[in-house]
């Protein structure tokens, strides 16, 4: 299929770009990426939660769509967790030499596009919005479930998964003086509970709960959000990431009108911004 790219007006106008969590469905959020480089749209501002901060940094990093799924397609869970005795938290080091050996071992602020990975300080209990510092332990942190991983020490903090309290951030990149943002749930379905009283299915289904609430400010702060349909796949398994990458471009495709009309619009003057800062909850800002 042929592509005309539409005519974007860049002069003032801000757009973020904000890639929520779900385990292995966020195959999804690289059939998004697929479609935004075929129209040339190019974001100001890029930041996730869990496996929305992973693909977001390689993202920020400037890779390409076709360069990302190079990548994930060698991907494998065990790859990523990377421990193997049962019911024992992993260590996070499958993700960050995943980051090191295809990134560098690099800081946040190296990236090309400004960039924000999303977690959760168990010292503190603070929602920590990272900026800066090393990329790897970062994302790390933002990826790591409970129970899963263990914490990740990143300075005086216990970086756990961000989606403990911001599953969609699609309010960052406000903070940070986006005028709009494009949000995607790779996980809409993720509200449903269980019958069995096992470890690892009460705290899944507890960090379903969890999620669930919290992904309502994302809703709320995105100016076009994006929900693929990812239910019929496993959030542990890779299996199918061909067809949750198109689940990711179909969805992206269908609403690409709404998202160039973003691109075009006028940017929000100084005022409303403030406004719209004092009203957001606001985590630590690292």
């Amino acid at each position: 299929m042929k592509f005309v790219r539409p005519l974007i007006n860049r002069k003032k106008v801000k757009v973020g770009l904000a890639l929520g969590g779900g385990g292995a469905r966020g195959f999804a959020h690289l059939g998004a990426i697929k479609a935004f480089e075929e129209f040339g749209l190019k974001f100001d501002y890029v930041c996730g939660t869990s496996v929305g901060s992973l693909v977001g940094a390689f993202y920020a990093a400037g890779h390409s769509y076709e360069e990302i799924f190079k990548v994930a397609r060698e991907l494998d869970i065990k790859d990523i967790k990377t421990g193997r005795i049962a019911f024992i938290p992993s260590k996070t080091e499958g993700i960050e030499n995943l980051l090191i050996e295809n990134l560098g071992d690099i800081g946040i602020e190296e990236l090309s596009i400004p960039f924000s990975s999303i977690a959760v300080d168990l010292v503190t209990t603070n929602e920590i919005c990272i900026t800066r510092g090393n990329l790897a332990k970062a994302v790390a942190g933002s990826c790591c479930v409970p129970g899963f991983f263990q914490p990740v020490q990143f300075d005086n903090m216990h970086l756990c998964d961000g989606g403990l309290k911001n599953t969609l951030p699609a309010d960052i990149p406000k903070l940070f003086d986006c005028d709009y943002v494009v949000g995607i749930d790779v996980n809409k379905s993720r509200l449903y509970g269980t019958e069995s009283t096992k470890l690892f299915d009460v705290i899944s289904c507890s960090i379903r709960i969890l999620m669930q609430s919290n992904v309502l400010k994302g809703y709320l702060c995105s100016n076009v959000l994006l929900k693929p349909e990812t239910k019929r796949f496993k959030s542990t398994k890779t299996e199918g990431f061909l067809d949750m990458i198109e689940e990711g471009y179909r969805e992206a495709i269908d609403n690409m009108p709404k998202i160039i009309k973003l691109f075009n619009s006028k940017a929000i003057n100084r005022h409303k911004k403030s406004k719209l800062k004092e009203q957001l909850e606001k985590p630590f800002i690292y």
